[in-house]
């Protein structure tokens, strides 16, 4: 039998985000915050804790989820091409997305 983890929904850079405590996954670049930085989040939209699961309406009052910043970088780049029929006009664009890496230390 498999021990149920407690996991929390939150909601950071726009984005909805499942995450359980030793979880380690990429978010939008925080701006005010360095890698090595511990950051608590107070968007919590679900908690389960495995015998009780709290729904916010819209966040959970008094819930946060605590995170560690480990990593702070830029994504795979991405290639934009605009192009006009029989004018003679392209361009090309590149594009690297900033994120953070972040590990979960507690779901309180």
């Amino acid at each position: 039998m498999h021990p149920i983890m407690a996991y929390a929904i939150i909601e950071t850079g726009g984005k909805q985000y499942k995450v359980a405590e030793g979880d380690i996954f990429s978010i939008e670049k925080l701006k005010d915050h360095k890698a090595g930085d511990t950051v608590i989040f107070d968007k919590v939209l679900v908690v389960d804790t495995g015998s009780a699961t709290t729904v916010g309406t819209p966040y959970i009052e008094g819930a946060t989820v605590e995170v560690k910043l480990t990593e702070e970088g830029k994504g795979k780049k991405i290639h934009i091409m605009k192009y006009k029929a029989k004018s003679r006009y392209k361009r090309r664009l590149g594009h690297r997305q900033p994120f953070a890496k972040v590990s979960v230390n507690k779901i309180k």
